[in-house]
This record gives structure tokens, sequence and C-alpha cells, in this order.
């Protein structure tokens, strides 16, 4: 039987002396089957060719497959393999992640009983105190929502250090943890929720803050994003400055004086003590951040041209105006010791603290802060009594240390 492939001529013999010399080697054609040739009437083929590959391809390819080495890891744009956590490289995000596992809580652990008594009782608070309640759950049951959605719609696809994924999983369960807990509390006080969780639709003050982040949330969730190109990893970039430094950073924080503000003077302290833990998982969450955006700002130093850094100036300036106006409208009129000229200072003291740790200088240069003792609540190695309420520094049983 003819097989195509075969060679058709005959082994070469060794030609006797005087005759001719042997028939010249078939010579491969150069199309498929060809039965054109003069009085040829075997067939000759030859295999399709193959598509080539550039040595840019196979390079990649063999980058892939071989061992992750620390040096090729980066924050963005990195090609090892997103699956293998070490060798680490970027250890500070682990150690936030352990730090963060070992500070663990849940928010039904917290004794909800007196805030309810005080909240029925028509005289236990004002109702610019209720106002201010009412106003920071307004803002905060669907803020944190919002930072949920950033991390695991946008940011964690593009981040290609494992370690620092690593976190961002556990930043976004606590983000849960923390709507659930002004869930809880909205419960506890038995609040229209209807209302509540509304607000950021029908309370100006909290829609200005939550449309000035949607567009940083929209642009990492469009799945046609990538980082790659010196636009788009600005893009991402701004992104995280954005959540970071701005919602994280500074967003948050008139809500937290308010409410721990509250708890200081005997009043809502079931809520004030969870805001405490909040406070001490955001202040992470933005530390974790930051580090992110200096990694990355060391790893693709052109992104930081003096036209993005006016830029992002501009974002501060910005947050610190619409933190104000919702510092306005929570607290028209003084009340705990508070007024919303004080607020005006001490965001503009935050602002500055912020800038300076991305590598900005102050924005507000001579800012003070006239609350000393909110830095007292982000300590998490103060204690409380153990009588009154669980130990501020929360761990999980496996980390206690009993020395």
């Amino acid at each position: 039987m003819l097989i195509f492939e075969d060679d058709l001529t005959p082994p070469a013999r060794p030609q006797p002396t005087g005759l001719p010399p042997a028939a010249p080697r078939l010579q491969p054609a150069t199309g498929a089957l060809n039965f054109a040739g003069q009085g040829v009437s075997t067939p000759t083929w030859t295999p399709p060719a193959q598509p080539t590959r550039s040595a840019a391809a196979e390079s990649d390819e063999a980058y892939k497959y071989r061992r992750v080495r620390v040096e090729d890891k980066r924050i963005i744009n990195g090609k090892t393999d997103v699956n293998q956590l070490v060798p680490f490289k970027y250890k500070w995000a682990w150690d936030k992640y352990i730090a963060a596992c070992a500070n663990h809580w849940m928010p039904q652990e917290i004794n909800m009983s007196r805030d309810i008594a005080q909240w029925k009782d028509p005289h236990a608070l004002t109702e610019d105190e209720r106002r201010i309640v009412k106003r920071n759950l307004g803002f905060f049951v669907t803020a944190d929502s919002l930072a949920a959605n950033n991390i695991v719609l946008g940011t964690y696809r593009q981040i290609t250090a494992p370690e620092c994924r690593q976190y961002l999983l556990r930043q976004a369960f606590e983000e849960a943890i923390h709507t659930h807990a002004y869930q809880y509390i909205v419960e506890s006080l038995g609040l229209d929720e209807g209302e509540v969780f509304n607000a950021y639709h029908e309370i100006p003050s909290i829609r200005d803050k939550d449309e000035f982040l949607l567009p940083y949330i929209d642009v990492l969730a469009d799945p046609n994003y990538r980082t790659g190109t010196l636009e788009a990893d600005q893009t991402f970039l701004k992104s995280l400055i954005a959540f970071a430094c701005l919602m994280e950073g500074l967003f948050f924080y008139v809500g937290f004086v308010q409410i721990l503000a509250l708890g200081r003077q005997n009043k809502m302290t079931g809520a004030a003590e969870q805001y405490q833990y909040i406070l001490r998982d955001e202040s992470m969450h933005c530390n974790f951040g930051i580090d992110m955006i200096n990694q990355i700002k060391l790893e693709e130093p052109q992104l930081w041209t003096p036209a993005f850094r006016d830029e992002i100036r501009a974002m501060f300036h910005r947050a610190v105006e619409l933190e104000y106006a919702y510092a306005e409208d929570t607290m028209p009129r003084g009340v705990l010791g508070l007024n919303a000229p004080m607020f005006k200072e001490y965001l503009r003291f935050i602002a500055n603290r912020r800038a300076v740790q991305i590598g900005l200088d102050e924005l507000f240069p001579g800012a003070t802060n006239p609350f000393p003792w909110m830095a007292e609540m982000i300590d998490l190695k103060k204690e409380k009594n153990f009588f009154e309420t669980r130990v501020i520094e929360y761990q999980t049983g496996g980390t206690l240390a009993w020395d």
C-alpha cells in the first residue's frame, strides 16, 4: 500500500564501474498533493506550514512555567503566578493580613441593651444627638458596601502580588462585617430601615460623597479595563488613592468623631464600641492602601508626573469640601462639645497627613488636631474595664498571649 509520507527513493547502491550515475533523488513538491508533474504518476505531499512563534512568545511561555522568584513580583503588571503565595516579596502585606485575622470581631458580641434603653427614653438623647446617629448610619450602611465592591469588582482583579491579594480578601470580609454592624445597630434601635438605607439617595450631603467615589469604582469594574499602559495605570493609582486616602482615610472621620464623642459621654456606648473597632479596621485598610500606593510609585515611577500630582491635590481639596459639608449637615448646631468649624480644622489636619504619607506636600500648612483623644481610640493596646465591656485589644483565642 502506498503511504504518501514514505521516501520513494530506493537506498543508494554502489554503482558498477562504467555505468551511468543513479537517477537523482525525488525532490519534495511545493504544493499539497501534486499530480501535475510531466509523466509523473506518483503523487507527492508536503505537510501544511506550521505557525511560527515569536521569540517574545517563546520567552513568555518559558517565563510562565518557571518557579516564582521574589525579584519578579510586582503589585500591578506582574507576570508571576498569582496563585503562588510564597516566596514573599511584600512581607508588610502578609503581616497586616495576620494582624487583621488576630483582631477579628463580630457585631453580635457587643451588648446593645443600654443603647436601646437610651434610644427609647425621650430624655436620654437630644434631637441633635439623634440626628447625628441617624445621619451617620445613613452614610455608613452603604459606604462599606461601596468599599467592598471596589475591592471585589475592581482592585483585586488588577493586583498581581498574591500576598496583597490575601490581605484584600480579608479586607473585603471586614467591610462585610462593618455593614453587618451598622445593620445590627439599626435593627437594635428599631430605626426605619427604608429611611436609613436610602439616605445615600435622599440626603444631599451623603449622596454627594458617594457620587464622588462611584466613578473610581466604575472605571475599575469595567470588564474591558486592564492595567499595562500609562493612562490605565494612572487610573488605577488614582482609584487606590481615592479609596485608601479619601474614603477610608478622610470620609469616615467626621462620623467616627461624633459617635465616639457620644460614647465618651456614656451615651450609645454599644454603637460607640462597634465604631471603635471599625475605626481600627479602617485605619489598617488605609495604611495598607498607602503602602500599596507607595510601592507602585517605586515600581512604576513614570506614573507620578507633575500633572498627575496636581490632579491628586484637586481630589484632596474636593474631598475635604464634601466631608465638611457633611459635618455641617449632621451638626447644624454645636453638640457634645463639638461644632462644625472644629471639623474644618480636623479635616485639613487629616488631609495633610494623608498627603504626606503618599509623598505630597501638606495641602493646608499649619492645620492642627482639635481632637487629640482620637489617637487613643486607634491605639490597639488600650484596654477598658473588663467588667464593663470586652477588652479593646480584641484578638482571637489562638493568638492571645497569657504570660
